[in-house]
């Protein structure tokens, strides 16, 4: 067992026993006969826990605890206390404290404590991380669409899911490639673990490379403890580098060693440290491009794009839209707590016909809006911003038919799915002769 603890008792005998038997199990252990001492110490070195006496000459063991929490929150407290002092022990723990234990001390019971709150340690951070991701997702927060293109990226996200490659996924801003990501790695071995997504264009150069990879005590103005980075806080799980491309020039060669040799150098190490981690990328750059032009590494490109996944606007697959705002609206419904049924017909129209700049986030938003602002059980076009009410109508004609196949598609689909693929059936549900569901099915790129 390894781990840094120091051990704050002002009875030689006491502190002196428990100094031996914690560095017998491997222990780095540091020792305080006061409370200004141990107070120098948890100043100066990082500490995993601190075993300290609750009465001492000096600073006693809530000042310690104050002063831990404000240096070093990661540090876990074990209070020492006799049985005159519970109360104040139990304060303690109210006041960030992870434990406490009555003297007279039974070795045994100190040495369990220990390896719990080490054990504790280990996993806080990625427990914190996993309840984050419990109370942020959505079941339905998945891409959505029918359309050809979504068909084969869902194809090869199935593929590509239970393998440990290296992903790639290329497309415009707003076209959910986060969405894709994390489809992924829920749908991989490692989904019981972490999914850490790192912007890579909204961190500065200096921070970004500590947090990816770590850092040692004393490696630059301010880091007063060492740190693990992202790479290896997410143990066995996944991390998703969005905006790949802006990533400085400067650390592209460490993230190429993480790749290749599955360890990061931590700031101000020499010593590599292993990892294991998924790795996926994402960019709406054109990486060849920026590799052409000297912006991109091109070993780091082709490392990253072992499987490449692009996601196409949404201006290219139109068809996709009714379904999406079908998604769309009902996890508002869930987030807002309202009961909407979808757009009406003249909204639909409106929306097959917009350009959607900003892809499936701008359709979020219009949609969100919408539901805001509106007060019946359909979005109308009255409760869209000016922009979208006006500005479309050359476009309504000629693109209302493929609103209409949009719902066409939706339709068959789910009498399809009600009769378990029975084409027979489902043609004598919806009034159409054999053939003619046929020649739909092959005119809306519908499986059979």
């Amino acid at each position: 067992m390894t781990g840094a603890i120091l051990v704050a008792e002002d009875q030689d005998t006491a502190r002196e026993s428990l100094v031996e038997l914690l560095r017998e199990e491997g222990y780095q252990v540091y020792e305080a006969l006061d409370g200004d001492a141990a107070l120098k110490l948890v100043e100066e070195v990082d500490l995993d826990i601190v075993l300290t006496d609750l009465k001492m000459p000096g600073k006693d063991g809530i000042e310690i605890l104050k002063r831990v929490r404000e240096l070093s929150p990661q540090t876990l407290v074990l209070i020492m206390t006799a049985h005159a002092t519970v109360e104040t022990a139990v304060e303690a723990m109210r006041l960030g404290a992870q434990d406490y234990i009555l003297k007279p001390l039974v070795f045994e019971d100190v040495l369990r404590r220990i390896r719990h709150l080490m054990e504790y340690r280990s996993f806080a951070w990625e427990i914190q991380m996993l309840r984050r991701e419990v109370s942020r997702h959505i079941p339905t927060d998945q891409p959505v669409g029918r359309s050809l293109a979504m068909r084969e990226m869902m194809g090869l996200i199935e593929k590509v899911a239970p393998t440990p490659a290296t992903v790639l996924i290329t497309g415009e801003s707003g076209v959910g490639k986060e969405v894709v990501a994390r489809t992924i790695h829920n749908s991989s071995p490692r989904r019981d673990n972490v999914f850490l997504p790192v912007n890579c264009s909204a961190i500065p150069e200096t921070l970004l490379e500590s947090q990816l990879f770590g850092h040692m005590k004393g490696s630059f103005t301010g880091a007063t403890s060492t740190q693990e980075g992202l790479f290896q806080r997410g143990r066995a799980g996944t991390i998703f580098l969005d905006e790949i491309g802006e990533m400085p020039l400067s650390l592209q060669p460490k993230l190429l060693r993480v790749i290749e040799e599955k360890k990061v150098m931590p700031v101000g190490s020499t010593n590599p440290v292993p990892v294991d981690v998924r790795i996926i990328a994402s960019t709406n750059r054109d990486l060849k491009k920026e590799c052409d032009a000297g912006k991109f590494r091109e070993d780091l490109y082709y490392r990253l794009n072992v499987v490449g996944l692009h996601i196409p606007p949404l201006r290219e697959r139109r068809e996709d839209i009714p379904l999406l705002v079908e998604h769309l609206i009902k996890r508002h419904n869930l987030e807002m707590k309202r009961n909407y049924k979808g757009v009406d017909n003249a909204t639909m129209r409106i929306f097959m016909a917009m350009p959607w700049q900003g892809n499936v986030r701008e359709l979020d938003n219009v949609l969100e809006r919408g539901m805001i602002m509106g007060s019946g059980e359909w979005i109308t076009p009255a409760d869209l911003p000016g922009q979208q009410r006006s500005g479309h109508e050359a476009f309504l004609e000629d693109n209302l038919s493929e609103a209409l196949q949009g719902y066409e598609r939706i339709h068959i689909e789910k009498v399809l799915e009600k009769t378990e693929g029975d084409k027979k059936r489902a043609a004598e549900l919806l009034g159409l002769s054999l053939s003619t569901l046929y020649r739909k099915l092959e005119r809306l790129n519908i499986p059979y």
